[in-house]
């Protein structure tokens, strides 16, 4: 007879310690073994991504000065970052509402993604107000914003595509760090593979408006597609409040032409019957990956995510041999790592690297280890020299969301709409 479920049911088994609930990883480990698994025997299955997402953006209101010193805010930076007031004008009110990308830089090396963490990990910010008459500057943190909210404009992609510079030459782009090499001298990549939310849950049958997930380890919602979002590569617009992220889980990314986002949403997935569970069967081999040109971005040729996430190295962080270090008087590692995890005087930072494994070719002396893979183009044999979707840290986030569901610290919501 095959499963039934509601999520209310699901939700009483939860509050009653019942609930069996795998992350994603587990679950796709227990299908690789052959193990017995069927949908009565399962609940929920957590899912995660944890990659670049430029549709990241935030909502901040900021205290910056007494009620009747100024009449209204024309234009606000945050650490020179410019952040757009409004739509309300809060006259005289002393405080400002302002809407920051996660796009948004200061220089080449600071961007949205870089606030948001420092907000998160509650550092100090210096806030400037341009009014009509003035310039008004003071520091504040995460304890003084009277709200702080983040949203996604898109995020979540029901995975994503691989880049490949087919001609000569060098050429800046979002999704090198130092320029896509060509002709097929590289490759990067971009998704989570198998435990990518969506992935899962492709026909969003549990997925809906309303759904309760996490985002960046905080409780957030699904407010609906994304822009951009298709029946085919569907995506996700999110909300959660940023005084319960962790900082780890998000932050700044510098590619070749401009600062990004690091964003991670985990979701549950409940199995309410057969369909759902045989979905959440899907593997790394049967998620196809594209592969672009990157200077049209239009996919020529595919291959899947095993290629990227089986047998590969999900951490680089611990691989370096400071034996084989050089010392150059120019540490290409140091210069461009693009999360600032390495220095030559402290080593690798775990709590920074998004193990993207850009280290492994920029060092021209190998003191970096780690396999990334390779990719079959044609007759050409590309290597994997960045990933912008940390698949080691999805896992994490998806644990995250599994333990708060066991110690019944997280409920299951019934969408109040459904997005198909």
């Amino acid at each position: 007879m095959d499963k039934r479920s509601t999520i209310a049911e699901i939700n009483e088994k939860i509050k009653k310690g019942e609930a069996v609930v795998f992350t994603a990883e587990e679950f796709k480990q227990i299908v690789r073994n052959e193990e017995p698994a069927t949908a009565e025997s399962v609940d929920v299955v957590t899912c995660a991504t944890c990659a670049i997402m430029s549709g990241t953006a935030a909502i901040l209101s900021i205290p910056v000065a007494e009620r009747n010193e100024f009449e209204r805010a024309d234009m606000v930076w945050l650490n020179d970052i410019p952040a757009f007031p409004g739509p309300c004008p809060n006259e005289r009110l002393g405080i400002v509402d302002v809407f920051v990308y996660g796009t948004a830089r200061a220089n080449h090396e600071y961007g949205g993604g870089h606030l948001f963490r420092e907000i998160v990990e509650g550092k100090q910010i210096e806030v400037k107000v341009k009014t009509n008459d003035r310039i008004i500057e003071r520091k504040i943190s995460k304890e003084d914003l009277q709200f702080a909210r983040m949203i996604t404009t898109r995020s979540a992609f029901k995975n994503y595509m691989a880049f490949v510079n087919p001609e000569e030459g060098e050429v800046g782009s979002i999704f090198s760090v130092r320029g896509l090499k060509g002709p097929y001298k590289e490759i990067s990549v971009t998704g989570s593979g198998e435990i990518n939310p969506l992935e899962n849950d492709p026909l969003l049958k549990t997925i809906g408006i309303g759904t309760r997930i996490m985002v960046n380890g905080a409780i957030g919602y699904v407010i609906g597609e994304g822009t951009r979002s298709s029946e085919e590569k569907p995506n996700l617009s999110v909300t959660a409040d940023m005084y319960g992220m962790d900082a780890e889980f998000m932050g700044g990314f510098i590619t070749s032409t401009s600062p990004e986002c690091i964003t991670s949403i985990a979701v549950p997935i409940p199995v309410i019957n057969e369909e759902v569970f045989s979905n959440l069967k899907i593997m790394d081999e049967e998620v196809k990956l594209p592969i672009a040109d990157i200077h049209d971005r239009i996919p020529f040729v595919e291959s899947n995510y095993a290629a990227v996430w089986q047998n590969t190295d999900l951490e680089i962080h611990f691989d370096f041999d400071a034996d084989k270090c050089a010392e150059c008087d120019v540490c290409e590692v140091e210069k461009y790592c693009p999360t600032t995890a390495f220095s030559r005087s402290k080593g690798i930072a775990e709590n920074r690297c998004f193990n993207c494994g850009a280290c492994i070719y920029l060092c021209p002396e190998g003191a970096f280890k780690g396999n990334l893979g390779r990719i079959k183009i044609y007759d050409k044999d590309v290597p994997i020299t960045l990933r912008q979707s940390n698949r080691s840290k999805a896992n994490e986030l998806a644990r995250k969301l599994k333990n708060q569901i066991v110690e019944k610290e997280f409920l299951l919501t019934e969408p109040v709409d459904y997005l198909r």
